[in-house]
C-alpha cells in the first residue's frame, strides 16, 4: 500500500534538486539581507517578510501544511539524543579546557548532519515499504483469534520495524507493540492473537510502522490504511468442540422408553380402514369418494422440540473470568442448537427479561442456525428484574405444544428462589422444564485458601454457606418435577449438551 503522506519524495534525484535549490535559496536570500541591512533596517524588514511570505506560499499552496504533513511523521531516536547529551558534556567541560568546546560545536554540527542523512535515508525506505492486515470474517466471543499482519519491502536496504496495530478499543490493549528486523526485498508474516470478551463490531484502524536504519537517528511513522469492521459472535469454536460428541454418542439398550416430549404426528399416508385402526383417523372425504371407508396414517413425530430459554435480566451480569453469564448462556445456547439440529430434534430460541424478547419458533430448516446464531448475536443485557410469569405465558401461547425448555438464569439466594417457584411449577406442568444454575467460582475457591486468622475461619463459613443454600435451591427445585444442572459457567456447554444427550438416552427427547 502506498503511504498517504502528501508531497513525500519520491526518488534521490528529487531530493538533491531540493537541496541544491534550498543552498542556492540560502545564498541568495543571504546576500539580499547583508544588502538590506547595508542600505538600512527598513529594507531589510520588507525583505524578511517578503521571505516568509513567499514561504508561507509554498508550503500552503496545495491547501495543506506540507511542512507539518512531513515532521509529524518524523521522530528523533534515541541515539540522536545520547549524542547531543554528549555535545551538552563537552561544551560544559569546555569552560575549563577551550579544545572540549570546539570538539562539542564540531559534535553538534555532525549530528545534526548525520540526523539530515538519516532522515533521508528513511524517506527513501519508506517508499518500498507496505503492509495489510488479515483478519477472519468473524470473530468468535471469548475464544483466542489470530490476526496476521504482512510487511513488504521491495527496496534494496534493510529496514527496522516497530509494528503498531490500531486494535479495537472493546480489547482494552494499549500497549501492542511487535518489533522485528526486514530484510531487503523480503516479506513479513507477523501474527498475534486478541480475546473478544464481547459480542459486537470491533473496529480495527490503521496500521502504523515506525521505521529506522541501522543509524537509528531519526524514525519514520508510516501510517497505512487498513480499517476495517469484524462482527464478533457467539463462540463459534465451541460450537464446533462438541459437534463430534453428539455424532458419536448413541442410545444405550435395554432402557425404558418415557413419555415423549410432544404428542404430536406426521401424516404418512391415506389407506383403507382394517380391523383395530383408530376411528377418530377416518377421513370422511376419502370415504366419500371411494365409498370405502379410508383412514389417514399417522407416524410418530421423532423431531422434537427443544428449546433454549435465556433470562436476560440483572442476576444474569455477573461476570467470571471475564465473561457474564448471559454471554456463557449465549455461547452455550448456539453449541447446544448445533447438537440438537445434529440429533434431527428442532431447536428454538426463547429471550426474556421485564418483556418477552426473542421468540424463534422451534425448526429444523438447512439455515435455522444461522438464524439463532444472528439472533443471539443481537442480544442485550437489561437491569432490571426478570418477569417469570412471560415463561410460563410463551409456554402456553407461542411454543405449541409440549416441549423441552431448558431455562438459563440464576438465583442468588432462597428468596429469590420463592418469587419465581410458582411460575416455574405451571410452566413444569406443561413442558419438559430443566432448570441450569450457575456456582459462583469465586466463593467456591475461598475454601481452598489456608486458614491464617479468625477473619479466614468467617470467610470460609460464610462461603460454604452460601453454596449450601446453591445446592438447597437446587434441590428444592427437583422436588418440584423440575431438572436441574448446576454447573461451573466455563463447563457449561458441556454440563448442558450432556443433560440433553442423556435425556435423548432415556428417551425424553
Amino acid at each position: 500500500m502506498e503511504d498517504t503522506t502528501p508531497n513525500q519524495p519520491t526518488d534521490k534525484t528529487r531530493i538533491l534538486k531540493w537541496i541544491i535549490a534550498g543552498l542556492m535559496a540560502t545564498v541568495i536570500i543571504g546576500r539580499l539581507l547583508i544588502n538590506a541591512i547595508r542600505f538600512g533596517p527598513s529594507l531589510a524588514i520588507v525583505v524578511v517578510l517578503a521571505m516568509v511570505g513567499v514561504g508561507l506560499y509554498l508550503n500552503y499552496r496545495d491547501g495543506q501544511n506540507s511542512v507539518y504533513n512531513h515532521l509529524r511523521y518524523l521522530h528523533l531516536g534515541n541515539r540522536f539524543f545520547m549524542g547531543l547529551g554528549a555535545v551538552v558534556v563537552l561544551s560544559a567541560v569546555g569552560f575549563y579546557w577551550t579544545g572540549l568546546y570546539y570538539l562539542a560545536i564540531v559534535g553538534l554540527v555532525a549530528i545534526f548532519g548525520l540526523l539530515a542523512y538519516d532522515a533521508w535515508r528513511v524517506y527513501q525506505v519508506t517508499e518500498h515499504i507496505s503492509a495489510e492486515r488479515r483478519v477472519p470474517k468473524v470473530l468468535s466471543l471469548s475464544d483466542e483469534m489470530n490476526i496476521r499482519v504482512e510487511v513488504h519491502n521491495t527496496g534494496t536496504e534493510a529496514v527496522n520495524v516497530v509494528l503498531t496495530d490500531e486494535l479495537p478499543a472493546d480489547l482494552q490493549i494499549r500497549d501492542h507493540q511487535i518489533a522485528f528486523d526486514l530484510p531487503a526485498d523480503s516479506d513479513r508474516e507477523l501474527t498475534y492473537t486478541i480475546r473478544p470478551m464481547t459480542r459486537g463490531e470491533y473496529d480495527f484502524g490503521n496500521i502504523n510502522l515506525f521505521l529506522t536504519t541501522a543509524w537509528k537517528l531519526a524514525e519514520r511513522r508510516l501510517e497505512i490504511p487498513a480499517q476495517t469492521t469484524v462482527p464478533v459472535y457467539p463462540s463459534i469454536l465451541q460450537m464446533q468442540q462438541f459437534t463430534l460428541k453428539a455424532k458419536t454418542t448413541v442410545p444405550a439398550a435395554g432402557r425404558k422408553r418415557l413419555r415423549r416430549l410432544a404428542k404430536s404426528y406426521e401424516f404418512d399416508q391415506i389407506k383403507e380402514y382394517v380391523l383395530g385402526d383408530d376411528y377418530r383417523s377416518i377421513n370422511w372425504k376419502a370415504t366419500g369418494r371411494r365409498n370405502a371407508l379410508m383412514v389417514n396414517q399417522y407416524e410418530d413425530e421423532r423431531a422434537q422440540r427443544i428449546y433454549c430459554c435465556i433470562d436476560k435480566g440483572r442476576t444474569m451480569l455477573m461476570p467470571f473470568n471475564g465473561l457474564s453469564l448471559l454471554d456463557y448462556a449465549i455461547n452455550a445456547t448456539l453449541a447446544l442448537s448445533n447438537v440438537i439440529l445434529t440429533k434431527e430434534d428442532r431447536a428454538g430460541l426463547l429471550t426474556f427479561s421485564d418483556k418477552l424478547g426473542t421468540v424463534l419458533p422451534a425448526d429444523a430448516k438447512p439455515d435455522h442456525l444461522r438464524r439463532i446464531m444472528e439472533s443471539l448475536y443481537r442480544q442485550q443485557d437489561q437491569q432490571v428484574e426478570s418477569n417469570y410469569d412471560l415463561l410460563y405465558y410463551a409456554g402456553r401461547k407461542l411454543l405449541g405444544g409440549r416441549s423441552l425448555m431448558i431455562l438459563f438464569t440464576n438465583f442468588e439466594s432462597n428468596y429469590a428462589l420463592d418469587r419465581v417457584l410458582p411460575a416455574l411449577r405451571r410452566t413444569a406442568r406443561s413442558h419438559q422444564l430443566v432448570v441450569v444454575l450457575f456456582e459462583n467460582t469465586e466463593i467456591a475457591e475461598l475454601l481452598d485458601d489456608g486458614v491464617q486468622e479468625v477473619e479466614d475461619v468467617y470467610l470460609k463459613s460464610t462461603a460454604r454457606n452460601f453454596l449450601q443454600q446453591k445446592e438447597l435451591m437446587a434441590a428444592r427445585l427437583r422436588q418440584n418435577g423440575i431438572k436441574v444442572v448446576l454447573t461451573r459457567p466455563e463447563e457449561l456447554s458441556g454440563e448442558v449438551i450432556n443433560a440433553y444427550l442423556e435425556l435423548k438416552r432415556r428417551g425424553v427427547v
